[in-house]
């Protein structure tokens, strides 16, 4: 068999294209919370949310609907707000967002703690009164059927939650200043989440869009296997629980950009192995992993001068054969080769939720590298159980276990193993250590 028997798929198994409506879902990519806070979070600092919150025009929105339009108390505002001469955001920070499941079903919610701490400048003292304020947007992820095209996922309903917001100073001055501050942070309560509702949100409607469209971006990179690739289609978004949940079709293509199989959904699927701990899961059909496996081991053949690199099994391989045949075993020189064929693509199949891998292999013994013809020929029949695990960014499919199902003669050199053939697995191949395939 090929080399060790490992090969390398590109991180994650995603790709799509044009949405197919004949498509039944081979695959499903399940994104959990923690995926959707961290690139929710990186979406966020790509759009500038905290400049945003540091730039929120805090004395303009008071001016503009003082004391909720009431004149007696409008008039009071005018007075206290002469004696500001500025105020703003100093500094402005993001907290850890919350990803948890709406109490409408198919709907998550999603809290975004903002900590911010604003100052003022009056004539009435030098230093800037400085005070800490702390609320909390939320949203809804949703399904949107309503366009005429495929559904899709959108954030809704941004507001600040319901009683969230705090104020307090930080510093208590005089008492003329202290009464100031309270008038001012007072004033602050109606005006802030009007402000976030107007310039935080559409931030995060945008920077939830550019999370959705990287996704969307993720599943059209085409697999490379050998000369062929693997593509997968976006069918339809759901969520499920606290996850969002991607369908995809799959087919695959040769050099030329052909489409030469379209997959079903199957009933055996097999979920790959996280990525560094990331809680994402890809749930895959067997026939998808199948045509992947069978489109990277092509039929190839190799040679093994088997004195130079393996001694111990050529050692071992000639006292087996002195067992059955000393004419034979004398033939074996120290140039002696074993050639491996394997004539078929592998077959890959899933049983009681172990993934195996099983392939037919010619392998020929010729007793010196001047020899044209070979001792004997054998047909093994190998399987080997799969194994996928993931190295850096890449998801790699080890084969370990590599054993011999059944082994037969197909022909030899004048009759010498006409009447027995004792040759086993462990004869022909007994490494001294364990050998990672």
């Amino acid at each position: 068999m090929a080399g060790p028997w490992t090969f390398t798929l590109l991180c994650g198994l995603l790709a799509a294209t044009l949405i197919q409506a004949t498509l039944s879902p081979t695959a499903v990519l399940i994104l959990g919370p923690k995926v959707i806070k961290e690139k929710l979070t990186q979406e966020l600092k790509d759009h500038n949310a905290t400049s945003i919150l540091q730039q929120l025009p805090l004395l303009s929105a008071m001016r503009e609907k003082p004391a909720g339009g009431i004149p007696v108390l409008g008039s009071l505002v005018n007075t206290v707000l002469k004696h500001i001469i500025w105020l703003k955001v100093i500094t402005a920070n993001i907290l850890q967002l919350q990803v948890k499941p709406s109490a409408n079903d198919q709907e998550l919610l999603v809290k975004i703690p903002l900590d911010m701490v604003a100052g003022f400048n009056t004539p009435l003292v030098k230093t800037i009164v400085e005070f800490h304020m702390t609320t909390e947007a939320q949203a809804t992820i949703r399904m949107d059927t309503s366009a005429s095209g495929p559904t899709r996922l959108v954030l809704s309903d941004c507001a600040t939650s319901h009683g969230s917001l705090r104020i307090q100073l930080l510093h208590k001055l005089s008492f003329l200043v202290n009464a100031l501050a309270k008038q001012v942070m007072n004033l602050l309560v109606p005006s802030l989440p009007n402000l976030v509702k107007n310039q935080l949100c559409p931030v995060i409607e945008a920077s939830f869009n550019g999370m959705y469209a990287d996704l969307l971006q993720l599943v059209k990179v085409p697999i490379s296997l050998s000369i062929d690739r693997l593509e997968f289609d976006l069918l339809y978004p759901a969520i499920k629980g606290d996850t969002i949940q991607l369908y995809l079709g799959a087919k695959l293509l040769d050099s030329q950009g052909k489409v030469t199989k379209w997959f079903n959904n199957s009933a055996a699927s097999l979920t790959m192995p996280t990525l560094d701990n990331i809680p994402f899961s890809l749930i895959v059909s067997q026939d998808v992993v199948k045509a992947a496996v069978a489109a990277v081991l092509s039929p190839e053949e190799f040679m093994v001068l088997l004195d130079s690199v393996l001694p111990e099994s050529a050692h071992r391989l000639k006292s087996s054969i002195g067992l059955i045949n000393e004419k034979a075993a004398d033939k074996l020189g120290s140039t002696q080769i074993v050639k491996i064929l394997t004539q078929d693509t592998p077959e890959f199949f899933i049983d009681q939720g172990h993934a195996k891998v099983a392939q037919l292999i010619v392998l020929e013994v010729f007793p010196s590298s001047e020899a044209l013809r070979p001792l004997f020929t054998l047909g093994i029949e190998a399987s080997s159980e799969a194994q996928f695990y993931t190295k850096g960014d890449q998801l790699i499919l080890n084969l370990n276990n590599i054993s011999s199902d059944r082994i037969q003669l197909m022909n030899s050199g004048i009759g010498w193993f006409q009447d027995a053939l004792v040759l086993t697995p462990a004869s022909l191949w007994k490494p001294s250590s364990p050998v990672s395939q």
